[in-house]
């Protein structure tokens, strides 16, 4: 029968220098006495005492992207999700109105119209043809604009530095989604954005094997306002996943540009398919904010990309039975590539009038595309289309 004894202390000689941070799968941290406890509460951030509060690969992964990011601080959270509600709730309360761009990730409108609501915070959503005359939409209780730097799923791009100068001459926060593009494309902070918000999930992580998420903030206050979010509704993200992120990060920019790479072959190639429609891509010289996007992409134009088909869901679950290296899932940004289908997946929860509005349509298909050889992707694409 195994020892319930506790375990042996390390000798004072003892030493451990790992290169790799260790994973502390620990729920709960000791203490010596009465005193170590008081230091904890008297000194913030000199020790640890329970997870959900603070745990050191926690703690790397979000110093790690607040780095990224230019911020003064960021909490690591549990999903995309997470963060994005613990982005609200650093500037708003009940009562509060919120500015949304009408082109925003599906899963961020239903938590705006179902859980905020329910906590007496409302919405009104912005064509993107209007995010830089906000005054018609503001209120005397409006607080943000939550904008994505490229939209999802039609990868439409925000001019944050003109829409970050009008959301403050107007009394405003901005809180940026900026999953698709990264760090390595845009830094909205840099560019104005009070918060830049993602899913760690998708490009941070880069594998399809964490659910995660990251909120930074431009000023120390609010940094510390959203760790406290964080710890008060158990928002903050387990050790493990932290550490898993952490090691995704370290790729990060050889994979970003390799997405990158790729998506760009992969565009190209697609605009001059016959089966296709149209492409939804800032890289192509057609798109119209591709000037922007080089700008403020670095030269990078992103991984995602959407394409227009025939509107019959025949044909398009024809193209995706057919296709091989675009396994249809509904995710995205991992170094495999996928598709997605935004009607049925991410924007299901939209009425059928804002999913019109929004070009949501039943050929509508979206792809992310990974880090294979890009000359297989193409060659994969071709084949499926040409059926």
């Amino acid at each position: 029968m195994p020892s319930c004894s506790p375990a042996p202390r390390s000798s004072p000689m003892t030493t451990i220098n790992p290169k790799i941070t260790p994973i502390y799968q620990t729920s709960v941290f000791k203490f010596e006495d009465l005193d170590e406890l008081n230091q904890y509460f008297d000194e913030p951030g000199s020790r640890y005492l329970y997870s959900r509060n603070g745990n050191p690969n926690s703690d790397e992964l979000a110093a790690a992207i607040s780095q990224l990011e230019g911020g003064a601080g960021a909490v690591a959270t549990s999903s995309g999700m997470s963060a994005i509600f613990a982005s609200i709730l650093a500037y708003c309360q009940s009562g509060d109105h919120v500015l949304c761009a009408a082109d925003i990730y599906g899963g961020s409108a239903a938590l705006l119209n179902t859980e905020l609501s329910r906590m007496g915070i409302t919405v009104t959503y912005v064509p993107f043809e209007q995010l830089y005359d906000l005054q018609p939409f503001q209120q005397p209780t409006t607080r943000l604009l939550l904008a994505e730097t490229i939209s999802n799923p039609l990868l439409r791009v925000a001019d944050l530095r003109r829409l970050a100068s009008h959301c403050h001459d107007l009394g405003l926060k901005l809180v940026v989604d900026n999953t698709f593009a990264t760090p390595l494309l845009t830094q909205p902070l840099a560019l104005g954005a009070d918060i830049s918000l993602h899913s760690v999930t998708k490009y941070l992580a880069g594998h399809s094997d964490v659910t995660a998420g990251a909120a930074v903030a431009a000023d120390p206050e609010v940094a510390a306002r959203l760790k406290q979010i964080g710890v008060f509704y158990g928002l903050t993200l387990s050790p493990m996943e932290s550490w898993l992120a952490v090691r995704g990060l370290k790729t990060l920019r050889l994979r970003v540009r390799e997405h990158c790479h790729n998506a760009q072959a992969v565009a190209d190639m697609l605009t001059q398919h016959p089966a296709v429609r149209a492409v939804y891509y800032p890289g192509l010289p057609t798109h119209a904010q591709h000037a922007l996007a080089a700008e403020q992409g670095n030269g990078l134009f992103g991984g995602m990309l959407s394409i227009l088909l025939a509107d019959d869901q025949e044909v398009v679950s024809q193209f995706m039975r057919r296709s091989q290296r675009f396994p249809f899932a509904p995710s995205l940004a991992g170094v495999d590539s996928s598709l997605s289908y935004p009607l049925g997946t991410s924007h299901r929860a939209l009425t059928p009038e804002q999913q019109r509005d929004l070009g949501i349509t039943v050929g509508l298909v979206r792809l992310s595309v990974g880090i294979e050889p890009a000359e297989e992707l193409v060659d994969d694409l071709r084949q499926a289309l040409d059926a």
